[in-house]
């Protein structure tokens, strides 16, 4: 029975390390839109055909779709172990989870900014324990406004705004804390994300991997700029 991946670090390490081969099993269209780097894609009707000449039998070969509701790549897989191949994984969260972590990509798309492409990596990081006075200071010297309150694994809880302080700086950062933030995912495209910031007010948003973990922050203003760039370029 194939292999099954649920950690995208899996996925790495099997490649780096044991020169694991991948394969997209969905069809053309979504391949070229956006793939994991150096993919194949085997169409799942192919795979008799084509994996003999396209794929090392002695490497191991990762499989993957869509999503973890896709049964693409677990059928591939059981397939690939009848024809002979004895290394075989299913990355079962797919190109859904690769993407939504703001992973490398290759295709049309890596060719187009998403929200992880423009986030900010630099982002001053609060606790809920942390002394109130130390957090306003943090933001007074990054020159930000806003700074992101994580847990002990980056996972986002919240945002910590400097307005919200006022004249206050005794207590901790847990006193003022705007909990339950939105956040949205590094694949998120710039121009419906800019509609639903302005409907929302919202000055900037977290950029999160799908486990909750804080990659960058995005201010509304950085996306509007990268939209106008994307649209000069393309007159």
């Amino acid at each position: 029975m194939p292999a099954r991946l649920f950690d995208r670090q899996d996925v790495f390490r099997l490649v780096e390390q044991e020169g694991a081969q991948l394969v997209e099993v969905l069809p053309p269209k979504p391949y070229e839109q956006a793939h994991l780097p150096g993919a194949l894609r085997i169409g799942l009707r192919d795979l008799d055909e084509a994996a003999p000449g396209e794929l090392d039998p002695r490497r191991p070969v990762i499989g993957y779709c869509a999503d973890q509701l896709c049964d693409l790549s677990p059928r591939a897989a059981a397939r690939l172990e009848q024809l002979g191949f004895r290394q075989v994984y299913d990355y079962v969260p797919g190109k859904a989870d690769w993407l939504a972590a703001g992973l490398p990509r290759e295709g049309e798309a890596a060719r187009t900014p998403l929200a992880g492409d423009v986030a900010d990596r630099n982002v001053p990081l609060c606790t809920v324990d942390q002394l109130l006075d130390d957090a306003l200071a943090m933001l007074d010297e990054t020159g930000r406004r806003t700074g992101v309150v994580v847990d002990d694994e980056d996972v986002v809880v919240g945002l910590l705004r400097h307005d919200d302080a006022a004249d206050r700086t005794e207590g901790r950062v847990a006193d003022i804390l705007r909990p339950g933030p939105a956040t949205v995912r590094a694949d998120e495209e710039l121009g419906p994300l800019l509609e639903r910031m302005r409907k929302a007010g919202l000055p900037t948003v977290p950029v999160t991997d799908p486990e909750g973990h804080l990659l960058g922050v995005l201010d509304r203003e950085d996306v509007e700029r990268a939209i106008a760039r994307r649209e000069g370029a393309a007159q």
